[in-house]
């Protein structure tokens, strides 16, 4: 693995940290931080994109405050205190106060690695109490109501209903779907192979309805593999869909469909744990088809159910 240093222009290994109090070393380290990220972390640019617009208020705050400092020299635990105090100041939720330290945490990690600070100083800061927000996750009712928009009649209704059908019974992101190759679905076995976060790879079964949507598909509407890109789901014009794109196609159907409320690929990903694990699926291979790192991840799916049932029995107990 290269070495740490390979990702920041300046200082070298063998020179003593910066001490340029100019903008500009504060945005090469950004810079470098970015590319650290994308190379040595294997996050996907999307994620990296979100460190860069979380740390940018950041560098507004030590730009406007310490013209003579360089950017390691700044950061303490009183100016990270302060740079979360201004965030609940600007009104954002906890759960966004939360992410932007998360990010500055790295970042501090990042600067003792690379030799500009000799500890960090996140680390005595308190993490921002947080509720956990339940996410919104469908009935199979209503799932089966959404699944049965597009009828097959045209190309595109094929596709659409593949990818819904695909969506439910694999719990795959939205950037997983956009990515996914043909090569990367084993029809005859019944699983395909799904890269997630983190370049990290794994293996999810696909299911009989799926399976038959995908093949349908195949067969019947996406143009010859061997004169089109690579990946499965493809727009009218034979190029790859984008992540907003299939975004925008699951709302369409809900929307036809008669759903209320944002819904949103992530909401079939959520209905999917949520279904297997009130259908008796244990949470380890629940957190696996997920790609879940932690399984902590996993079990805010148990107290989705927990509410629903909680629902049901205040709407029909006697005593509810």
């Amino acid at each position: 693995m290269k070495s740490s240093n390979a990702y920041r222009l300046s200082p070298s290994p063998s020179s003593p940290p910066s001490t340029d109090s100019s903008p500009v070393q504060a945005r090469q380290l950004l810079r470098d931080f970015l590319t650290w990220l994308r190379i040595e972390r294997a996050l996907a640019q999307n994620t990296v994109q979100a460190y860069r617009r979380d740390l940018s208020f950041l560098l507004d705050l030590y730009r406007s405050e310490s013209p003579d400092e360089s950017l390691p020299q700044w950061l303490s635990p009183a100016t990270i205190a302060k740079f979360i105090r201004l965030l609940s100041e600007k009104g954002l939720c906890e759960t966004s106060q939360a992410r932007h330290l998360a990010a500055l945490r790295t970042f501090c990690r990042y600067l003792v690695i690379i030799g500009e600070l000799p500890r960090s100083p996140a680390e005595v800061i308190s993490q921002p109490r947080r509720w956990h927000r339940l996410p919104k996750v469908l009935s199979p009712e209503r799932v089966r109501e959404l699944l049965a928009g597009p009828d097959g009649s045209t190309s595109l209704d094929l596709r659409d209903r593949a990818l819904l059908e695909l969506a439910y019974a694999t719990g795959m992101r939205a950037e997983e779907l956009a990515n996914l190759k043909t090569a990367d679905i084993n029809f005859r076995i019944g699983y395909l192979r799904c890269i997630g976060k983190g370049s990290r790879e794994r293996v999810i079964p696909i299911g009989s309805k799926a399976s038959q949507a995908l093949q349908e598909y195949f067969h019947k509407a996406r143009p010859d593999p061997q004169n089109t890109p690579p990946e499965f789901f493809l727009s009218r014009q034979h190029l790859p869909l984008s992540r907003i794109d299939i975004f925008r196609i699951v709302k369409k159907h809900a929307r036809k469909a008669g759903l209320a409320g944002t819904l949103s690929p992530h909401t079939l990903r959520h209905s999917f744990a949520t279904h297997l694990l009130a259908g008796g699926a244990d949470l380890r291979s629940v957190q696996e088809m997920l790609g879940h790192v932690d399984v902590a991840t996993t079990q805010i799916y148990t107290h989705v159910d927990i509410s629903r049932l909680k629902k049901v029995h205040h709407k029909f107990h006697p005593h509810g």
